[in-house]
């Protein structure tokens, strides 16, 4: 495949620095944007606020751009909360901004990351992208706006568009609120992990590795026969195995979890991944208990 030239949005955050590390790491050239910018080189981000329409289109003028992975956003539930314009601001409006980039210079594809959090709480499982969707938060409500925009930009302006909707991602990079860290970190520095609930509650990760992988994959294909996939780690187990897991890796982990749900997340089933399996090649590469180790290592090592 010869070289390419990508808009990576979120080229800061935990996913897009992976998208746009995995791209270079092919020869790809990638133009990372991001609220603060950061780095050098060829890894440089620019920074860029999604509100921002002039800036956007000037750090869009490559005349060899070729596609646009949108990672930028108020990435969860647990972040901007108290601040719900803001996410409306971002999450919406700012998505609209970056597919007019997309529509103005005829790109050949746009790729969206979404969430499950489109789902809101479901009834049964296994979850495919056909089942209704009912958003509990508004971050949910904002992703799933964002993906008919993407929807409808494909449907009136004959954009090639598809959104990705990401499970629970994790990662050394990921700075948000986020209890398999917490898990990892607390048993790196010899502290005990008490919750008051969740060891039933199943949660459904994926390291930014595998989100990476399958965003690029996106990109990728010759063609897309649904404008949304879901994108998992492919496994489904509550945290109390997520528990046994770190301490597998961790055996001095003091891991401490009550009963009930998660106050905070919808108790969400087994999402089915097969659609991505057929039509983009998508095979998550990362276990969960590769991923804590990963995970555990690196922290480690930025200890040092």
């Amino acid at each position: 495949m010869s070289t390419r030239v990508h808009l990576v949005t979120g080229a800061g955050g935990l996913v897009g620095r992976a998208v746009a590390a995995q791209l270079r790491g092919r020869g790809d050239r990638v133009i990372g944007v991001d609220r603060v910018a950061s780095g050098e080189g060829e890894e440089r981000i620019v920074d860029c606020d999604l509100r921002d329409t002039h800036r956007l289109h000037q750090l869009a003028s490559d005349p060899d751009l070729d596609s646009i992975i949108h990672c930028g956003a108020h990435s969860g539930p647990m972040v901007a909360r108290d601040n719900p314009y803001d996410l409306v601001a971002v999450n919406v409006v700012g998505t609209a901004n970056v597919l007019e980039v997309a529509r103005i210079r005829r790109l050949r594809r746009f790729v969206n990351c979404s969430s499950v959090s489109v789902y809101g709480s479901t009834v049964a499982g296994p979850v495919t992208e056909d089942m209704s969707l009912h958003p509990s938060t508004v971050y949910g409500a904002t992703k799933l706006a964002a993906e008919h925009l993407v929807t409808a930009y494909a449907r009136e302006h004959r954009l090639d568009t598809v959104s990705l909707r990401l499970s629970w991602v994790y990662g050394p990079n990921r700075t948000t609120i986020c209890l398999l860290r917490r898990m990892v970190v607390d048993a790196i520095e010899r502290r005990p992990t008490a919750v008051d609930w969740g060891a039933g509650f199943h949660r459904q990760y994926i390291h930014a590795d595998d989100a990476a992988a399958a965003l690029i994959a996106a990109v990728d294909a010759a063609s897309v026969d649904q404008r949304a996939y879901n994108i998992t780690g492919d496994t489904y187990q509550t945290l109390a195995e997520t528990a046994d897991l770190v301490r597998r890796v961790l055996p001095q982990a003091d891991i401490r979890l009550g009963e009930g749900n998660d106050p905070g997340d919808d108790v969400q089933h087994r999402f089915d991944i097969t659609a991505a399996k057929r039509d983009l090649g998508y095979v998550p590469a990362v276990s969960l208990e590769q991923g804590i180790r990963r995970f555990a290592e690196t922290i480690e090592a930025q200890r040092q």
